[in-house]
């Protein structure tokens, strides 16, 4: 029986049957990217809501891809965060009583 090429197993056929040798199975490689399936609950902030949904891109994508959508989520929700500390507030209060 000739031998299979390096680096390839060969199943064997039962004895007495006739059949030939077949390539054994490869080994399975690594899965699919999948989502996972975690539901995001809506914050009520567009600006949020519109970063978080970025977050499903990540589900298509291999794991050596995900860090990229990960720090752009992550910087645009500190851009938000920073946004809210440069809007004024309400006025203060009207001082009472003599100065």
């Amino acid at each position: 029986m000739p031998h299979p090429p390096e680096g390839e197993e060969r199943q064997r056929a039962p004895e007495g049957t006739g059949a030939p040798d077949t390539p054994a199975a490869a080994a399975p490689g690594p899965a699919a990217p999948a989502p996972l399936g975690v539901p995001r609950t809506p914050t009520g902030v567009a600006e949020v809501d519109a970063r978080l949904d970025r977050l499903a891109d990540a589900d298509h994508l291999g794991t050596g891809e995900h860090l990229e959508v990960y720090e752009d989520v992550h910087q645009g929700l500190r851009d938000t965060l920073t946004a809210l500390d440069r809007r004024p507030g309400p006025p203060a209060p009207a001082p009472h009583g003599p100065v």
